[in-house]
């Protein structure tokens, strides 16, 4: 089975795909979309989800994971973020993917075993259970293959 990850942003999106037969997973890519912040953010939600759309013809996976929204205190920036998920939440409904949504903290305990590890934890993680030679860059993508292996982890197909 092939598994799409995302860490949903509007600056930033990592993605990245993983293939998963029996116990092993193995990565096939790995990327960020970026939007830049002078471009109206209807402009900016357009490419987004033509990215999502783009990456779901190019490696049709079977499976689709995104990480659940997580904010502290900025309502806007929470707002916005928002924004950028429900496109790629549609991008994948149009393709006929049901998501599948992971927390932080369920990628933490995935990954490491712990829920408080810190994002360099999780990204050594990444670079040794996908057998990579450095964590990728920037944390967004470690973040996405962190989502794409937590499903990978989580699924019994």
């Amino acid at each position: 089975m092939r598994i799409l990850g995302i860490d949903p942003g509007i600056g930033r999106m990592g993605w990245g795909i993983v293939d998963k037969e029996g116990q092993k997973v193995e990565v096939v890519d790995f990327g960020c979309a970026t939007t830049e912040s002078t471009t109206d953010i209807a402009t900016r939600l357009k490419e987004i989800h033509r990215c999502v759309s783009d990456l779901i013809e190019k490696y049709n996976p079977t499976e689709f994971a995104i990480e659940e929204l997580f904010f502290n205190t900025n309502a806007k920036t929470a707002f916005i973020v928002g924004q950028a998920r429900g496109v790629i939440l549609l991008a994948a409904g149009q393709n006929s993917l049901t998501p599948a949504i992971y927390t932080p903290l369920q990628v933490k305990i995935a990954l490491t075993g712990y829920g408080r590890a810190e994002k360099r934890q999780v990204g050594e993680m990444v670079k040794t259970s996908l057998k990579l030679k450095k964590i990728p860059t920037p944390d967004d993508t470690a973040d996405a293959l962190a989502v794409a292996l937590t499903h990978a982890f989580s699924i019994r197909k």
